[in-house]
């Protein structure tokens, strides 16, 4: 079954910028769906963006829109979350995941892969 780690997580100041990395592997092909999920300690879990491996839409939370922007590289099995103009309710833990089937929107359907996460601090 597939793994994700996940990278690129560290401290930044606010305005600043910070690019996560989540590498899937166990897998012959990059998953159908990949997102990127945060949360941060007494609050649900929030998604921030979603891609089809075949490409198309990509969803992006609200919260994100306009300043994160969502890619991938199949060939690598990596996603990536490139995070500009970061503010400091940006601060989480973030999380990919993966699914293996077409609906990728994470508010309608539910990822059945994740990582470990990677620390994100936005002072």
């Amino acid at each position: 079954h597939v793994q994700l780690v996940e990278s690129g997580g560290g401290s930044v100041q606010a305005g600043g910028s910070l690019n996560l990395s989540c590498v899937a592997s166990g897998v012959t092909h990059i998953p159908l769906c990949m997102a990127w999920y945060r949360q941060t300690p007494g609050k649900e879990r929030e998604a921030v963006a979603a891609i089809y491996s075949g490409g198309g839409r990509i969803y992006y939370g609200d919260s994100v829109k306009g300043r994160f922007t969502l890619s991938k590289d199949n060939a690598k099995k990596t996603v990536y979350l490139q995070m500009d103009s970061v503010k400091s309710e940006d601060t989480a833990m973030y999380y990919c995941a993966a699914r293996p089937r077409m609906n990728c929107d994470p508010s309608r359907v539910e990822y059945s892969a994740w990582g470990r996460g990677t620390q994100v601090t936005v002072s």
